[in-house]
């Protein structure tokens, strides 16, 4: 993880985004006391558990035409084991 001093941060911040991308957190002191981390969203969410749900995704999946079942008029037939 790369350290930045906040100023260095300030005037590079472009820079420092990037980089947050590329290769994860970046640490920026102030004072020379760790201050803030800067994550990337994707990490921030996986992190702080706001990544959806299976069940959420599943609930608020577009809908299609509706599933129509039907069941053979044909009685079962016994099978020999």
């Amino acid at each position: 993880m790369h350290t930045w001093q906040l100023q260095e941060a300030k005037s590079r911040f472009s820079e420092v985004v990037d980089l947050t991308l590329k290769e994860g957190p970046q640490m920026v002191t102030r004072r020379g006391e760790e201050a803030v981390v800067i994550l990337a969203a994707d990490e921030y969410r996986r992190l702080s558990g706001q990544t959806p749900r299976l069940m959420d995704c599943l609930l608020n999946a577009p809908r299609g035409e509706p599933l129509v079942l039907e069941r053979s008029p044909e009685a079962v037939r016994d099978i020999a084991l």
